[in-house]
């Protein structure tokens, strides 16, 4: 990542004043030099490492410098300070206010990954307890609904689009409404986007902020455009009131220097994300007594006894809610299962349990996957969970909602 490697680079700068025997001007103009060369190397824009030089030789005046003042903590502080103005935009972060429906609008060119970024965001208030929606106003790319669509199922965020509907502006509007009216909190609407800055954009985008009125506009750069990124934030700014910006693609290119000084908001991977859901199932089901887990019926126990759910729920640390979604989960599994003649059906009976080869299994998950709830399929791990729950049930392990859940690595 470049800005890990950047890390490095300006570390091994500052370090060469604890190798250094004597702190004199020789030394920081030769660590400066390193630091300046690392950043230009990263693409950061010349101007901006020329003002972070002139600051720190500024501050820096041997001359004028006391006898016992410590001359490598001031530098390594000066440093420092102007290294952290780089990204500090001097304003406070858009802070959203509970209670109250609060309009998040997303613009900037295709491409640069809104679209993803929209359900990331809306994920992250999620999981801070924030009422959090989607609502897909972007009708100039082809399967842009489908996209958020799928992303907003996987991440089980409310949200709302049109296939028949042309107008963005109509379709921003309805969304918004229906979502303030449902007593949502974070409202975030995704606008289409353009290859290039063209005027069709910017008028389409002016006109979906007056129609929803938005609290915080982001703007979603492509950190791989390196210098670009300052001219193309000060057009989307001239536009419409831009509050954010998101840097994406920080993760593999020498050009992610470029959008230092626009940094708000970095986005993160999905694989810790999942992670975390997993680690949360495994621990409801370690609330679950052996019952709960081993029946066949497990899943009936819940239904006529509710306070067993509240019982795990406290036993595991989660809501209620994560208690019904794994439970319901489970039922909607088995229900494909006995669909297909229960599990000694999936393998045709008796020992072809043992003798089903590898062609015969692969088409067997594959018609599992075509006919389960695609939010069922993700929370298993996609592909690979599914084949391990299916070894498991060629292997007669299945039983109750421990077994058959064992593909998430819980109880067995």
């Amino acid at each position: 990542m470049v800005l890990a490697d950047l890390g490095r680079k300006i570390t091994s700068a500052l370090r060469s004043l604890s190798n250094a025997t004597v702190i004199n001007e020789e030394v920081l103009n030769s660590m400066l030099k390193e630091i300046c060369a690392a950043l230009l190397e990263a693409d950061v824009n010349i101007r901006l490492v020329k003002k972070l030089r002139e600051n720190v030789r500024k501050v820096i005046d041997f001359d004028d410098m006391a006898g016992g003042i410590n001359k490598r903590r001031m530098i390594q502080s000066a440093v420092f300070k102007e290294l952290v103005k780089l990204i500090d935009p001097g304003v406070k972060a858009y802070q959203p206010v509970k209670g109250r429906p609060n309009i998040i609008m997303f613009v900037g060119l295709q491409g640069s990954g809104k679209t993803t970024t929209c359900t990331k965001l809306a994920y992250h208030y999620l999981k801070k307890n924030w009422k959090a929606c989607l609502v897909c106003a972007d009708t100039f790319r082809a399967g842009a609904y489908d996209q958020i669509k799928q992303n907003a199922t996987k991440a089980r965020i409310p949200f709302y689009g049109s296939y028949t509907e042309v107008d963005p502006v109509t379709i921003a509007q309805d969304g918004v409404d229906m979502f303030k009216k449902e007593g949502y909190e974070i409202i975030i609407v995704d606008t289409s986007g353009r290859h290039k800055q063209e005027e069709s954009l910017f008028e389409e985008m002016l006109q979906v902020a007056n129609a929803v009125q938005p609290d915080n506009i982001i703007f979603v750069m492509d950190a791989t455009i390196g210098q670009a990124c300052e001219a193309q934030a000060k057009a989307f700014k001239e536009r419409v009131n831009v509050g954010s910006i998101i840097i994406t693609k920080l993760d593999g290119h020498a050009k992610g220097g470029g959008a230092l000084s626009a940094q708000d908001f970095m986005s993160k991977g999905t694989e810790q994300e999942s992670m975390a859901r997993l680690k949360r199932l495994m621990t409801i089901m370690d609330s679950m007594n052996d019952s709960e887990l081993d029946s066949r019926d497990g899943a009936k126990l819940f239904s006529k006894q509710p306070g067993r759910i509240m019982r795990v729920a406290r036993g595991s640390g989660v809501t209620e809610k994560e208690v019904k979604d794994l439970i319901t989960q489970y039922t909607k599994f088995a229900a494909v299962v006995k669909k297909m003649g229960g599990i000694k059906g999936l393998f045709k009976a008796g020992d072809m349990a043992k003798n089903v080869n590898p062609t015969q299994m692969a088409k067997l998950n594959h018609q599992m996957a075509k006919m389960m709830d695609p939010r069922v399929l993700h929370q298993m791990g996609g592909m690979p969970g599914l084949q391990n729950i299916m070894k498991q049930l060629q292997q007669g392990a299945a039983g109750g909602l421990g077994n058959l859940m064992g593909g998430f690595g819980g109880k067995s």
